[in-house]
């Protein structure tokens, strides 16, 4: 018959963490990502407010550029200023923002792009572009800007010219 040391016994029998250790782990771990995660989420929200204001410059740039381009005021539609790469680059096709900016939608923000008081040729004389985030995960900041160039911000409300600009 096989006969087991005191040493082997006790090491048998202490093998592994015990329920109350593994408790505490995850206690800990349980701690940490509660600290961890609403950072994680502001500094995503920040990352998508950023994003959209850039997004703002972006097509402010682009309408500057496809008025001297194409000598024909503002873009009629915010596809107009991107639309696919395929083919060469025209009023209707510019490539001058990416696909993503050009199809609306972008970080978070929905981009609402209108060109109006169109003259006796059909040039757009004014434009305006307002970013509003598509949830209150992805952004809170609503954007606005037109042909002056100034973004402004609201905090509550989709923007307008009226809103303070962005600092």
């Amino acid at each position: 018959m096989l006969k087991l040391n005191d040493r082997q016994l006790k090491r048998s029998t202490s093998s592994g963490f015990s329920l109350i250790e593994l408790l505490i782990v995850v206690a800990i771990i349980l701690i940490i990502a509660a600290i961890a995660i609403p950072n994680l989420i502001r500094a995503r929200i920040a990352a998508n407010q950023a994003s959209a204001v850039e997004s703002c410059r972006t097509v402010t740039s682009a309408e500057v550029l496809y008025n001297v381009a194409y000598d024909n005021g503002f873009a009629p539609t915010l596809n107009a200023l991107g639309g696919p790469v395929a083919g060469p680059a025209s009023a209707a096709n510019a490539q001058l923002i990416d696909e993503g900016l050009s199809s609306g939608e972008k970080s978070g923000y929905l981009f609402t792009y209108a060109a109006t008081n169109a003259d006796s040729t059909g040039a757009f004389q004014n434009y305006t572009l307002n970013a509003d985030p598509l949830d209150p995960m992805t952004g809170v900041n609503h954007y606005y800007t037109d042909e002056p160039a100034v973004i402004n911000m609201n905090t509550s409300a989709k923007a307008s010219a009226t809103d303070p600009p962005i600092q």
